[in-house]
């Protein structure tokens, strides 16, 4: 049951103990423009339902923040929607590279604080694997004991260009104490990476920066939400539910009657729904990575605790005997497929090995096992840099006023960078129907729009 209130001051919680109350700003009028509280228990027994469409980097982030935040006394049902399952979109295709850091070492947009939740969400992530929940009536994940989740053996980037060379230095000296950047001479970047090409004797080492494996770092999340309703539930404090439905959502309007609110985090996939396509400025991006293994009978395997490793091509790091290599950048491509044909492998492999070779020149001794693809969602180019798209689009959908739409896509390249912290964002915007919880920088792509 959804109350307006005219004058809400003559109301107190204390009287509806069983209600969730969710304070909506007058200033967005498009986002709503009054106090509702939602009565569950005495008067229903109905939920509140929210669906997150897409799970990668976004949908999880935002499913786990919703779980976090909704009150404790409410129920509260998260269904989210994937037609592949977890990590089956671009996000399960990431490099897994993370750092606060442009490519001329220069802290991102509100690196610090994307850094720490990113931080904090992969520990909650390794956390959930570990507490072996898994035989407790959870769903089997397919994570094996021995994969990663996150590899601390941090980062090194070679200098390869005088011309930035001087912007990189001063750019290193403003790091961030959680993720520190060393310059280091040739001799120095040599011990970390054994036959390390450094061509102009300098390099810059993040050595708190981390390799994520998306995919086991994804489905540890997901399991982290399901323990997570699981204890709930335990506890008896309140009824929260989790579902993953397996199925595609071609348009908005068909959920309009069954929730709350939805939350459009399908990265590319957001641009060709019905209601959005052609309002996002989104430019799609195929990204080829290759898949490297070393020999047998090579013995150089890659140090154990070596870093990996950004240039032109960056190399990730999986094991002493396997490597990411990636990534090619094909613009405006449609093709959201995994599955690299051998004529664009091939395409992808004359492009990457090259770059690759010049900073580690063993990798020749490596044997290509493979490679995938994903369609990243690249934002637009602002004064702050490729900055993702927020806010909440009930403009562009004339769905049920019941019903708020939420767009949280236009990761790019940055989606774990980006994702821990944004995801929190928009749960605390989502749920208390307030937009203005957002930063400007993020929702300012809708005035242009409306230009």
């Amino acid at each position: 049951m959804a109350l307006v209130i005219q004058n809400p001051f003559l109301f107190s919680t204390k009287l509806l103990p069983n209600c969730s109350l969710l304070y909506c700003t007058p200033k967005r009028v498009s986002s709503c423009s009054f106090l509702s509280i939602r009565c569950y228990g005495a008067v229903s027994n109905k939920p509140l339902r929210y669906a997150v469409l897409g799970a990668g980097f976004a949908g999880l982030s935002v499913a786990w923040h919703l779980l976090q935040q909704s009150s404790e006394e409410s129920n509260f049902c998260i269904d989210i929607y994937d037609e592949v399952g977890i990590g089956g979109g671009a996000s399960g295709m990431s490099g897994g590279l993370l750092h606060p850091y442009s490519p001329k070492v220069k802290l991102l947009w509100r690196g610090e604080e994307c850094w720490k939740e990113s931080l904090n969400l992969l520990n909650i992530a390794e956390e959930a694997r570990s507490s072996k929940s898994f035989d407790i009536g959870m769903p089997k994940t397919g994570l094996k004991e021995g994969d990663f989740i996150v590899r601390r053996s941090g980062i090194v980037r070679p200098a390869l260009s005088v011309k930035n060379m001087d912007a990189m230095n001063d750019n290193a000296q403003n790091c961030i104490a959680s993720c520190r950047i060393e310059s280091i001479h040739k001799d120095a970047a040599q011990k970390l990476v054994p036959d390390l090409h450094v061509p102009l004797d300098l390099a810059f080492h993040m050595p708190e920066a981390v390799n994520v494996n998306p995919q086991n770092y994804l489905e540890a999340l997901y399991l982290a939400c399901k323990t997570f309703v699981k204890s709930k539930r335990s506890s008896g404090s309140s009824c929260k539910e989790l579902n993953l439905r397996k199925k595609s959502v071609h348009n908005l309007l068909e959920l309009a009657g069954d929730y709350d609110a939805v939350i459009i985090c399908l990265g590319c996939g957001a641009a060709f729904l019905p209601e959005l396509s052609g309002r996002l400025p989104l430019r799609t991006c195929r990204g080829v990575i290759a898949h490297l293994q070393l020999p047998d009978h090579i013995r150089e395997e890659y140090p154990e605790n070596s870093p990996s490793i950004l240039s032109d091509a960056w190399i990730a790091v999986q094991g002493p005997q396997t490597l990411y290599v990636g990534s090619t950048w094909e613009w405006k491509s449609r093709n959201f497929s995994r599955h690299v044909p051998e004529e664009e492998a091939s395409k992808a492999l004359e492009e990457l090995l090259p770059k690759a070779s010049a900073v580690y020149p063993a990798i020749k001794n490596w044997t290509v096992k493979g490679t995938c693809a994903g369609l990243r969602a690249m934002p637009p180019l602002n004064a702050e840099g490729s900055l993702p798209l927020l806010g909440c689009v009930d403009e562009f959908i004339r769905g049920p006023a019941e019903c708020k739409y939420w767009l949280f896509t236009g990761l790019g390249s940055r989606g774990l960078f980006y994702h821990a912290w944004l995801g929190k964002l928009m749960a605390q915007a989502a749920l208390s129907c307030n937009e203005d919880l957002i930063p400007s920088e993020l929702t300012s792509w809708k005035h242009r729009v409306k230009q």
